[in-house]
């Protein structure tokens, strides 16, 4: 590989739904993933709650949103918004 040659980094990207938007520049997204119990085998619900940036504090609760991983922002806080998967549903 050339030094000219740019290398791409493989970063950690997670797709999940914002559950908190009250902050200023941050989201909190849901990440909820299935696992099956290692006794019983049956299949569980696990979830993960991640802070991330969002610069414009365009993304609202209900939203479906795509976060990659990133260097650290603050404390809580090494994720940000990719993209927008699914708008939320207006009730």
């Amino acid at each position: 590989m050339n030094a000219t040659q740019a290398t791409e980094k493989n970063t950690r990207t997670l797709i999940g739904r914002v559950v908190s938007d009250k902050r200023s520049k941050t989201i909190t997204v849901l990440i909820e993933r299935r696992t099956k119990h290692e006794l019983y085998g049956k299949i569980v619900a696990k979830t993960s709650k991640y802070h991330a940036h969002d610069e414009k504090g365009e993304y609202k609760m209900g939203d479906v949103v795509e976060i990659s991983e990133c260097r650290p922002i603050s404390k809580t806080k090494a994720w940000t918004v990719t993209r927008l998967v699914e708008k939320a549903r207006e009730v």
